[in-house]
């Protein structure tokens, strides 16, 4: 009998606020409502009348005629509901805590903590996704979804580690090398279960597109193509939005969330929850060389970390003393959208990260890099205000002897010392000729001594020597 492993992703970020100045925030202890954009309510307001409550108690309906589905929400639409929608949060409680239904864990902040150098943060951030979950619907969950579906193997490894019974990912062409994605298969030792993309897109991108030639969708055809797909269970997985959001009610896509559960049961298609599907025999195993995800054409992290901006930004991130320091207000940055916005890709792709972009990606990086840099200032005392990332106008960019731009920048002295290394040696020596790295330093730190120090080094080693040294001085204070 042929299977179908229903599932839906329910995330809204806390946008930044692209009006954010420092000096509005001085002396201010409510740093978050400084941080983030006031608009964040509307958006979600509008967002759950559109999408949240309509969908929701039509799944409520459909989930006692039969069908059965899971839900991912993270933890910071679920703040965003506890305070401007609780009625959308009541639904969605009821919703999850159906018996045809099943929740997931995820990142607390749906973050890109999966790709720090270490699990630590991973870990952290999914045990407390799960404490709240458990808290909303009575229940832990046992199946996981790292951020975007992203997986790598230490990413697996690590919830595997957690005591999760299996991990969803992508079921992206290059790690399935033409098996079907509808079987569960294991990677480090732990089940995988992996999205059917292109029933999961029929659905999320196609519904409405005038240029299909698969027009019109209907439940019916759909349920079919779902009892005619090989392997065990196909996992159609979407973003909650798609209902009234993405796809608006006039497409029809509601009618279509109505009649499903019948067209399934005609159709002989079986209901299965993820925990279900991980209690599948595998199929094999899957190799996944570099991290995969949902996102964009390529399935992998280029729609967050592809450009120089973004991994900037995420160095600045995952070196930032407020990790340690205010983890109660950095965790809200490492949100994945951030750094969706800084993207700079073309095509079909391109289209959608300007989308979602709220501002330009150059503004949204300066905006990111501003409040990351405020929070580290007001960690740190004055003495260590050299460690903190600056914002991007105070930024030290590189360039060719031109003048042209050479690709790399750092805010931060630890960015500076890498930087050293990657930048083209053609526009080091330059910088290092004309004396612009002490400027640099003396004018954005006011590191007068390690300037001094850096005005004498001949090669772009000492400069690095020195640099660290200065830093790690700063780190042992």
């Amino acid at each position: 009998m042929a299977g179908i492993c229903l599932g839906f992703e329910v995330h809204q970020p806390f946008r930044l606020n692209p009006s954010f100045r420092p000096e509005a925030a001085k002396g201010r202890r409510d740093l978050k409502n400084h941080y983030f954009d006031p608009g964040n309510r509307a958006i979600l307001r509008k967002v759950a009348e559109r999408c949240y409550i309509p969908a929701a108690g039509l799944l409520i309906d459909a989930l006692d005629e039969g069908l059965r589905c899971s839900f991912s929400l993270s933890g910071v639409l679920v703040e965003q509901l506890e305070a401007w929608c609780p009625e959308g949060l009541s639904l969605f409680v009821e919703a999850g805590s159906h018996r045809n239904a099943e929740v997931l864990a995820q990142t607390y902040y749906h973050s890109l903590a999966g790709f720090f150098a270490d699990q630590d943060e991973l870990a952290a951030q999914i045990g407390m996704h799960a404490d709240l979950m458990a808290d909303l619907f009575g229940r832990r969950p046992r199946v996981a979804e790292n951020t975007e579906f992203s997986l790598d193997p230490g990413i697996a490894a690590a919830i595997r580690d957690l005591g999760f019974s299996a991990v969803y990912t992508e079921g992206a062409d290059r790690i399935l090398l033409g098996r079907t994605p509808n079987e569960t298969y294991t990677c480090e030792g732990m089940p995988v279960l992996l999205r059917n993309c292109p029933l999961s897109d029929d659905i999320a991108f196609r519904f409405s597109w005038k240029g299909w030639d698969k027009q019109p969708l209907t439940a019916g055809k759909y349920a079919a193509w779902i009892a005619g797909s090989p392997g065990r269970c196909a996992h159609v997985f979407v973003d909650f939005e798609t209902f009234g959001e993405h796809q608006p009610a006039g497409s029809g896509i509601f009618e279509f969330l109505s009649a499903l559960p019948a067209a399934l049961d005609r159709a002989g298609v079986a209901c299965v929850l993820p925990s279900e599907a991980a209690a599948h025999p595998p199929a094999g195993k899957i190799e996944i060389p570099d991290p995969v995800s949902w996102a964009d054409l390529e399935k992998d992290t280029s729609a967050w970390l592809g450009n120089h901006l973004q991994r900037s930004a995420f160095f600045a991130l995952e070196h930032s003393p407020a990790r340690t320091m205010r983890p109660e207000l950095w965790r809200y940055l490492g949100t994945s959208d951030h750094f969706y916005y800084l993207a700079s890709k073309g095509g079909s792709c391109g289209e959608v990260h300007r989308h979602f972009c709220p501002n330009g990606r150059f503004e949204s990086y300066e905006t990111f890099m501003q409040v990351l840099s405020h929070l580290e200032r007001r960690c740190l005392p004055r003495a260590k205000h050299a460690l903190v990332s600056l914002p991007a106008d105070r930024a030290f960019h590189f360039s060719f002897p031109d003048g042209t731009y050479a690709g790399w920048s750092a805010h931060s002295l630890r960015e500076f010392e890498e930087a050293l290394d990657q930048a083209p040696a053609a526009s080091v020596d330059r910088h290092l000729a004309r004396g612009d790295f002490a400027r640099w330093i003396e004018g954005s730190f006011g590191e007068r001594r390690l300037a001094l120090e850096v005005a004498a080094c001949e090669t772009a080693d000492a400069v690095k020597n020195a640099v660290r040294e200065r830093r790690c001085r700063l780190c042992a204070r």
